[in-house]
């Protein structure tokens, strides 16, 4: 959503090599940045692509923890925004991706789970298959939760992944989508980014106001005002009105 903000604000500039030419490229990108004040870690190829998988890992990780929460409150009847907010208040734990979702999704999460599994092949682990495992049950639970309320046409509300972005590769609602088709439910779509008028063989609507009269529950992964007046019809997990 702000890829080239993030560039020209980096928290941290990580470079794969110790040699003189990394320190002249280190040099370049901070010249390019906006912000100056910048951590900088020079260290060997295969140790940044760790940090990189295993920095991502425990993000997807923070995701699939209280989403998990967030499974937990729902089959038993609790507040789970209560909740969250006590954890939170914990310092060692803070206020930042708590809030829950359909699952972790984009370009970078999906991906970097499933290779670092892969590159534990043969070193003992649990906790890393888990992450990818419980990021497939959220979707499992939700879709069963979302056809509960027996909806004769389920509408989607954008497929991205997250608010002020046009990317839905991989996006959890895509997971959710499958989910509800392969139960027979009708499923149409309103996402002004798609040209098509067709998504995955289902029909995608241009018409705001026709989309929501059709819908009986509309799914969408983070709240917006375009909603607000069918708030009835919601069906979201974005307890925070937020990505983080």
């Amino acid at each position: 959503g702000k890829a080239i903000y993030d560039n020209l604000h980096p928290s941290s500039i990580i470079v794969g090599d110790h040699i003189n030419d990394a320190k002249k490229f280190s040099k370049l990108m901070i010249e390019s940045a906006v912000k100056q004040e910048i951590h900088l870690l020079f260290t060997s190829p295969k140790e940044a692509e760790a940090i990189k998988l295993f920095s991502n890992t425990y993000l997807a990780m923070r995701v699939a923890y209280f989403n998990e929460l967030d499974t937990y409150c729902i089959r038993r009847g609790m507040n789970a925004r209560e909740i969250i907010e006590g954890v939170s208040l914990d310092p060692r734990i803070g206020a930042h991706y708590n809030n829950p979702s359909f699952g972790y999704g984009g370009y970078c999460l999906p991906k970097d789970t499933k290779q670092l599994v892969a590159n534990f092949q043969d070193v003992p682990q649990s906790l890393m298959s888990a992450i990818v495992r419980s990021n497939s049950l959220r979707k499992d639970f939700l879709a069963e939760d979302i056809l509960g309320h027996n909806p004769q046409t389920v509408g989607i509300y954008t497929l991205a992944m997250k608010s002020g972005s046009d990317n839905y590769r991989t996006s959890a609602t895509l997971g959710i989508i499958e989910r509800t088709v392969n139960k027979g439910t009708n499923v149409i779509i309103y996402d002004p980014s798609i040209l098509s008028d067709e998504f995955m063989g289902l029909e995608v609507m241009k018409d705001l106001n026709a989309f929501k009269r059709r819908s009986d529950i509309i799914i969408c992964n983070r709240r917006s005002s375009e909603l607000s007046d069918v708030q009835e019809k919601i069906y979201t997990r974005d307890l925070f009105g937020g990505d983080e």
